[in-house]
Formats: C-alpha cells, sequence, structure tokens
C-alpha cells in the first residue's frame, strides 16, 4: 500500500490593492479612485479668477483632516425600485438615510445630502458623484443652503459629477449658495445624460448675508456647468464668473444679477416630451409669481431651460418650486410630492 504525503496548506495569498476589485462572475479588474488623492478631490483647471488667489493658508491645508468632503453614491433598479447600492462617504459630507415619500413614485428614492461643518471655509475641498443606472427614479436635494465663510487665504472648490443612464430619471436640486464677505468659492458641476434619460438641474446664488447688510461683498464666486452626451457630444454650458470690484458693476448688469439679490436656474434635459413644450410649462409655471424670468429650448433641442430673478428669497423659493413641480407633473404624469427637510 502506497502512503500519501500529508496534505499541505497552501501558502496564503496576498490580497489585491484596495484600488482593485475583482469581480467572481466575470473575472475583470476595475480599478477604483483613490479618493483620497489631491488629483480625485482637487481641481485641475481653476478660472483666472479663482487661481490668482491660489495661497498657502495659515490654517489647516488642502487634504488635512475635516478639509476634504467627499460623496460617492451608486444608484440601481432592485425589486422594481431604486436603491441606493454603492456609497462611499467622507466627513464633512454626508447623507440622510434615502426615503420614499411620494406615493405616486414608489420606486423613487429621494435623498437628503448634508455639511456637518456648517459651511465652507477656506481651503476646502469637496467632491460628489452620483450614479444613476438604467431605469432609476432618483432626487437629491440638500438639507440647507451652502454657507460660504470668509476667506483670508486661498479658495474654496466643490465637484458634483452625475451621470444618468438610459431610462432614468433624476432630480438635483440643492438649496441656495451663500457666499459670505471675502469669500473664494468655485464649483464645476458636469452632468452626463444618456440618450432616453433625463436630468431636472436646479442652482440659486445670493448676493450674501443679505440680513447683515451683506451685498455683493464676496471676493470672487465662479461657477462652471457642463451637460453632455456619454460619448461627449456637448449639449449646455453654463458659465459664472462673479467678481465685484469698486462699483460692483461687473455683478450687477443685465446678463448676471441685474440688480437683484438671487439668481436662480433650471434646466430640464429630457426626450420624454419635445423642448417647446417644456419651456412653454416652464414659463406658463412662473408667469405669475412676479418675478423677472426667461426661457428657452437649449441647444439641439434637449431640452429647456429657466433662469429667473429677484429680490425675494420667499418669491424666488416660490417660482422655482412651482417650475419644477410643473416639469416634474409633464415628464412623470404625476404631480410633484411636498418639498420635506430632516
Amino acid at each position: 500500500m502506497t502512503t500519501l504525503p500529508p496534505p499541505t496548506t497552501p501558502p496564503p495569498t496576498t490580497p489585491p490593492p484596495a484600488s482593485l476589485t475583482t469581480t467572481a462572475t466575470t473575472r475583470e479588474t476595475t480599478t477604483r479612485p483613490d479618493r483620497l488623492d489631491e488629483r480625485y478631490y482637487g481641481v485641475d483647471r481653476l478660472p483666472p479668477e479663482v487661481a490668482a488667489l491660489r495661497s498657502a493658508p495659515d490654517t489647516l491645508a488642502p487634504g488635512s483632516p475635516a478639509k476634504v468632503g467627499i460623496l460617492d453614491l451608486g444608484f440601481a433598479v432592485r425589486g422594481g425600485r431604486t436603491e441606493l447600492v454603492e456609497r462611499y462617504q467622507k466627513s464633512p459630507l454626508q447623507l440622510i438615510r434615502p426615503l420614499r415619500t411620494d406615493p405616486a413614485m414608489p420606486g423613487m428614492t429621494y435623498v437628503c445630502l448634508m455639511a456637518t461643518g456648517g459651511g465652507v471655509a477656506q481651503a476646502d475641498r469637496y467632491r460628489m458623484d452620483f450614479r444613476c443606472g438604467p431605469g432609476t427614479e432618483v432626487h437629491l436635494t440638500t438639507q440647507a443652503a451652502t454657507k460660504v465663510f470668509r476667506m483670508e487665504h486661498d479658495h474654496a472648490a466643490q465637484r458634483v459629477h452625475l451621470t444618468a443612464d438610459e431610462g432614468s430619471y433624476v432630480e438635483y436640486l440643492p438649496d441656495p449658495v451663500i457666499p459670505f464677505e471675502g469669500s473664494r468659492f468655485y464649483q464645476r458641476t458636469e452632468v452626463t445624460v444618456a440618450p432616453g434619460a433625463t436630468v431636472v438641474l436646479g442652482d440659486t446664488v445670493t448676493a450674501g448675508r443679505l440680513a447683515r447688510g451683506e451685498r455683493h461683498a464676496y471676493r470672487v464666486f465662479a461657477a462652471d456647468l457642463r451637460i453632455s452626451r456619454p460619448d461627449g457630444t456637448l449639449l449646455a454650458v453654463d458659465t459664472q464668473r462673479l467678481c465685484p470690484d469698486g462699483d460692483r458693476s461687473g455683478v450687477l448688469g443685465p446678463a448676471v444679477f441685474a440688480g437683484h439679490d438671487h439668481v436662480s436656474s433650471l434646466y430640464a434635459v429630457t426626450d420624454r416630451a419635445p423642448a417647446t413644450e417644456v419651456a412653454d410649462v416652464l414659463h406658463e409655471a412662473v408667469a405669475g409669481h412676479g418675478v423677472m424670468y426667461g426661457v428657452s429650448v437649449l441647444p439641439r433641442e434637449c431640452g429647456a431651460w429657466l433662469r429667473l430673478l429677484d429680490d425675494s428669497p420667499v418669491r424666488v423659493a416660490a417660482a422655482h418650486t412651482a417650475a419644477w413641480a410643473a416639469v416634474h407633473r409633464l415628464l412623470t404624469g404625476h404631480p410633484a410630492p411636498p418639498v420635506r427637510k430632516p
């Protein structure tokens, strides 16, 4: 009888690096970004107005603890409803548990984003990614307005990346941005909309802390919005460069605030309805609110957009909400649910 050698213990395997994930079904290796790398959360191309203010702060530097906020969220349809299936967060950015608050659209998930720091300080770097898979229904909003604090050195920046796959319906409606006196802020928003997907995107900027008498006392507020198809086809670009000077003429002109305290925009990128019909719905929704506004079809007939101006935050919020509600009903066939904030 032949004696078999005793079984040997296989040598321990070295786990793959944290940046690599292998799926058992396809055996494909997917490289995940290092979210704590400055190339991930930083801004590679700053507008000249902001780049001129770069400096070494005498407080915590960029990349220090609590200076980098990250949200990376992935949504997919599971069991007939939209679920948050991927989540990475780093304070001060966090999210409140996703909810379903619309009986008319029970599969739609509502996500409230929040910042634990109370506001944006100098040398802060924020990045948010929202990946909405095929057929998902997602509503994204913020818990409160984004306050941009006074800065003596450097600047603060925020990057937002939103991807909507085929058949998805996504709403991104953050609360207003309030730039305090002396603040320096840059925001870049990149939206990728697949054919057959819908994105409703809103934003509002105020002239400052109006109750304290601050009107356009910030150093610089710059924002870039880019909307494109997955193949890179450009659909729309919106650029804001607000740099108050001695007489503040650069921010009070007809192409900017036009002498008002609030400017707000709403974009609806969709092929669920003709662009002219979307524009007509926006026009009718805002017409009775007593605000100055304009509506236009977006390039390539991919939807429509609205911009409105006023001195009253109440009227601006009411008009903006009415415009969103009208577009929501047109594109989903259901009334918009009440806005609920935790």
